[in-house]
């Protein structure tokens, strides 16, 4: 820390990088996680039934989870090397083709590895060399993770949300220099069990007005994250958020596409932006809405 002190410019260098590197490690966890909880439902399904199991091509038998199979073109097949996945390089040397097929590669891979780069170099701005930025970079990617997931399957996969609560409340108890990092341990207890509660709560009124589930339990578990992570105080400006800005983006796709009010939205992305930019500006958005209540 202290050498980051005295070479800021150091600091925000491996912010990026690193931010780059695991953008890249990213891209492989929202591809594979959804397709791996497939999986094992389907392994459950074909179990109650007694079935043989079967697969998509992108979930063929053997291994298959984070580290196994190597990263391979979604096009042919073929195996990346290394040297070809070398976060955002790799893309703009190859022209983003790929080498053995020449079919394109998804514009997604390097939007992901900026974004995790971005959004690390952001995190390191507002906490610098402390003990913060190494927690709320953790914090960052795993959101990042959830919002893509959610974007483009409508999961919020235990296996990330789940973690990410018990991270937060364990974070609360590390107080290096005698002050917590983000919220102390009753904070982050009340705000995972008031994150979790508050959600549940709006759905179960939802499904007596409408009689259909207004939303999932991913939800209910990110929320208690969040509020595990940074406490119980954060949830209210959290909620305000992501209600505001799914409100707009709804009634903006109602007017320019076909969406109508029974299309289902996922609520994870607009939770997870919401927690990071609370997580870097709560204090002063809190003050500002204070402020306009007196």
């Amino acid at each position: 820390m202290e050498f980051f002190e005295r070479q800021p410019l150091m600091l925000f260098m491996a912010t990026g990088v690193v931010g780059l590197i695991i953008g890249s490690f990213l891209n492989v966890v929202t591809f594979r996680v959804p397709i791996m909880i497939g999986r094992v439902w389907r392994k459950e399904c074909a179990d109650l039934k007694n079935q043989k199991l079967l697969f998509p091509p992108s979930a063929k038998d053997g291994p298959f989870n984070l580290w196994r199979p190597g990263s391979c073109c979604p096009h042919c097949s073929s195996v990346i090397p290394i040297h070809h996945n070398i976060p955002l390089i790799s893309y703009f040397w190859l022209r983003g083709l790929c080498t053995f097929c020449g079919k394109k590669i998804s514009l997604r891979y390097p939007m992901m590895e900026m974004a995790a780069a971005l959004a690390s170099l952001g995190v390191a701005w507002t906490f610098g060399p402390t003990w913060q930025t190494l927690a709320a970079l953790f914090f960052t990617w795993a959101l990042l993770a959830l919002a893509v997931i959610d974007i483009e399957s409508q999961l919020l996969p235990d296996s990330i949300t789940l973690p990410l609560l018990w991270t937060g409340i364990l974070v609360s108890l590390f107080q290096p220099y005698g002050w917590a990092l983000f919220a102390d341990l009753r904070s982050s207890v009340i705000g995972s069990v008031a994150g979790y509660l508050s959600l549940w709560g709006v759905s179960q009124l939802f499904k007596l007005a409408t009689g259909r589930e207004g939303m999932g339990r991913g939800d209910f578990k990110l929320l208690a994250a969040i509020g595990a992570w940074l406490g119980w105080q954060v949830l209210p400006l959290v909620i305000l958020i992501a209600a505001f800005v799914g409100t707009i983006v709804g009634i903006t796709m109602m007017v320019l596409s076909d969406w109508s009010r029974t299309t289902r939205v996922s609520f994870g992305p607009y939770l997870a932006g919401a927690g990071w930019t609370s997580l870097l500006f709560g204090d002063q958005l809190m003050d500002v809405y204070l402020k306009t209540l007196a």
